[in-house]
């Protein structure tokens, strides 16, 4: 059988020992053909430990935080593989997780993405991702397929979804080719599905393949109520709507965003005294530049 080169990329930022514990996980696997990129997404320290523990990485260290989209773009450019496995360092595999997906971007060369089922970490009956449904052009949101059910092998039939999960995607290197890279100023979330509205509109498709299993530990990175997460999120949001769709689309969904996202999330902000977050709604909104 023909095993493509598959590019295992990750980044780290401050987090040595969840990313070691992502790495003895990765190179556990059974697939025969892939190599190991990690960007550390500039830590303090030089993360020598990775090198020592696993001296097959290709390790790159950049100088400042470049976000997920800037750090794992580092990788793209030196990366060898026929397809690149974007994989959080908070995730944990199986051994044989990966030959999957390859097979299935083997057998349809028409997908350009495509995300394994992906299972809270902590609670290993428990489904995080088993597909998303397409953005709503008013609300700018999206549902997660499966989010919080127990696994029961109800999402066990591989299809097309409308976007790929970050946490865990495998791209074909010539949908990166005719697409490009991920947009660098999204910086933190709605960069992938981004990425897939332009992989689609390049001709590609996006799937979902549950024969592949892959453990998150959601949330590790930022927190589940961040002032980072919340800018990041309205912020994106906004900035979807403008690149992607027309002029009404684009003045309805403002007006939506603004007239009643914005009022229920500072609400909400307030009742809960969340002072730094309703910040950072002003600041994703505009009303403030710092």
């Amino acid at each position: 059988m023909n095993y493509p080169l598959i590019s295992v990329i990750t980044v780290n930022y401050r987090q040595n020992k969840v990313t070691l514990d992502f790495l003895k996980s990765i190179f556990s696997i059974k697939y025969p053909n892939f190599e190991v990129w990690v960007v550390d997404n500039g830590s303090t320290a030089y993360p020598n430990e990775f090198i020592e523990e696993f001296p097959k990485i290709h390790l790159i260290v950049s100088a400042e935080n470049l976000g997920f989209a800037g750090g794992n773009n580092l990788a793209v450019k030196e990366a060898k593989g026929d397809f690149l496995l974007f994989i959080n360092n908070d995730t944990e595999v199986e051994p044989d997780f990966l030959k999957p997906l390859v097979d299935r971007v083997v057998g349809l060369p028409e997908i350009g993405m495509l995300s394994p089922k992906i299972i809270f970490f902590h609670d290993k009956k428990t489904i995080q991702y088993a597909g998303y449904t397409p953005l709503n052009k008013l609300t700018m949101r999206n549902k997660t397929i499966g989010y919080g059910k127990t696994d029961t092998g109800q999402y066990n039939i591989a299809r097309p979804t409308a976007y790929p999960h970050g946490a865990a995607m495998l791209v074909s290197r010539k949908a990166i080719e005719i697409a490009g890279v991920m947009d660098k100023n999204f910086f933190l979330y709605y960069e992938e599905l981004e990425w897939a509205m332009r992989i689609k509109k390049a001709g590609f498709t996006v799937w979902y393949e549950p024969q592949s299993v892959v453990y998150h530990k959601e949330s590790v990175s930022t927190g589940k109520n961040s002032p980072l997460k919340t800018y990041y999120l309205n912020r994106n949001r906004i900035k979807i709507l403008k690149m992607h769709y027309n002029f009404i689309r684009i003045i309805i969904g403002l007006i939506f965003l603004y007239s009643v996202s914005f009022i229920k999330n500072w609400i909400i902000l307030t009742i809960k005294n969340e002072k730094e977050n309703k910040a950072s709604l002003l600041k994703a909104y505009g009303f403030i530049n710092k």
